[in-house]
């Protein structure tokens, strides 16, 4: 278990480190006020994932099915009301984890784009990815697709699914060199990280090997530049460095993966804690979770060069995080962070702060009381039309599992 870390001010006061804690000025004045918003989600429902499109609200989630197995279930609030959920895919195979779940997001055409995980025949973390698309509205799906053709026994799966200008990116851990070679050698057992895009006609590009040695079992994220593309991910060094990279797409060809912060965590497995990143224009910002030295804290560093370079990072967690961070960059390039901070035994609670890139920061707001064990999850975060924010989780403190919803007001100072 992580040593408990000393508050931040006690941090910069006693270390004078290189990484700055938030500053909380002027934009303290930054109070969004938080109320519950209605859940379509039922009881037995979690992993839910929220994307908006213009005025539309979109939440996806699994939910445990009368008939066996999950539903993949969506929704979309319209004119204040949710839509009677719709029945994205059905399956007693679906790989359902706290970490590794389904997406849904909306293209730049208006069409909606799915995934889920689909176990394999295989023993152990043999499962693949499954991509739908719908252009009504998700009333009707294609036929499942899945991105990798290498056809081997293993791990596919903590996919990123982003909007581009034309049909979406998908960017996902594979671990095909988990199996042996074609031609018998020994599995090197190393996670890769791949990319290809699937154009609205359902054709897809090439398969891209991103980087061929990462942290097994962290999310990935990506967000649109002006110049392109940004992936984020936790890297995996030889001597088992597992700090946050990133590459981007330089018009030509993908940029090598580069270090957001030399954290120099060195942990020999994964933490299961990946990094969030959003992007406009040139100003990208990425916020992640580390516990090097054995100290868990919550970071957030911003480039003003698209992803080439980043600032020094500020901590802005309460000195106990359990990370699990989410961001959504609003119109003035300043972020919104969500996280979850451990309170105490398994209790927790999901925060957000506003930061901006010269490192000033609100206080911290607690949006609802969690818990800290695994089937709490991730706690997903959208900006809404008027600047407003949504954040969904999975309550496991009732009797029965279920996604919960809070409507975050956001006032500006």
């Amino acid at each position: 278990m992580y040593a408990k870390t000393l508050n931040c001010l006690s941090v910069c006061a006693a270390l004078l480190a290189a990484t700055a804690c938030a500053d909380s000025g002027s934009d303290a004045l930054w109070t969004p006020t938080v109320s519950t918003l209605p859940t379509p989600a039922g009881e037995g429902s979690g992993e839910p994932y929220l994307s908006t499109s213009g005025d539309v609200l979109y939440l996806s989630w699994l939910q445990e099915s009368p008939e066996g197995g999950h539903d993949l279930l969506m929704s979309q609030l319209g004119e204040g009301e949710w839509a009677e959920p719709v029945t994205v895919a059905h399956s007693d195979r679906f790989f359902v984890n706290w970490a590794d779940f389904p997406s849904m997001v909306p293209d730049a055409a208006g069409n909606l784009w799915a995934h889920w995980l689909e176990r394999g025949d295989g023993p152990g973390y043999d499962y693949g990815i499954r991509v739908v698309r719908s252009e009504d509205g998700g009333r009707s799906w294609s036929d499942p697709w899945t991105p990798h053709d290498d056809g081997t026994a293993t791990e596919h799966g903590f996919v990123n699914i982003l909007p581009l200008e034309t049909g979406v990116g998908i960017s996902w851990l594979d671990g095909r060199k988990y199996a042996p070679g074609p031609d018998g050698s020994p599995p090197t057992r190393e996670m890769t990280i791949r990319y290809r895009t699937v154009g609205a006609l359902d054709v897809p590009g090439p398969e891209v090997l991103l980087d061929e040695r990462v942290c097994d079992c962290c999310q990935t994220d990506g967000a649109l530049a002006d110049a392109g593309p940004v992936i984020v991910y936790r890297d995996r060094t030889d001597a088992e460095i597992r700090d946050i990279y990133i590459t981007r797409w330089t018009g030509e060809a993908w940029s090598e993966g580069s270090v957001v912060h030399a954290d120099g965590w060195n942990i020999p497995g994964c933490p299961v804690n990946g990094p969030a990143v959003g992007a406009r224009g040139a100003t990208v910002a990425v916020a992640w979770f580390t516990a090097a030295s054995d100290v868990p804290k919550v970071k957030v560093a911003f480039s003003l060069d698209g992803g080439s370079t980043f600032g020094t990072p500020v901590e802005i967690d309460g000195g106990n995080p359990a990370g699990r961070v989410d961001l959504v960059m609003q119109a003035d390039t300043s972020v919104i962070v969500s996280w979850l901070e451990r309170t105490g035994g398994e209790g927790a609670e999901v925060r957000v702060r506003r930061v901006e890139p010269n490192g000033s920061a609100s206080d911290p707001v607690t949006v609802t009381v969690s818990a800290a064990g695994r089937a709490s999850g991730f706690p997903r975060m959208v900006q809404v039309a008027g600047g407003d924010l949504v954040l969904a989780w999975t309550d496991i403190l009732s009797d029965q599992a279920q996604v919960r919803l809070a409507h975050l007001e956001v006032s500006t100072p």
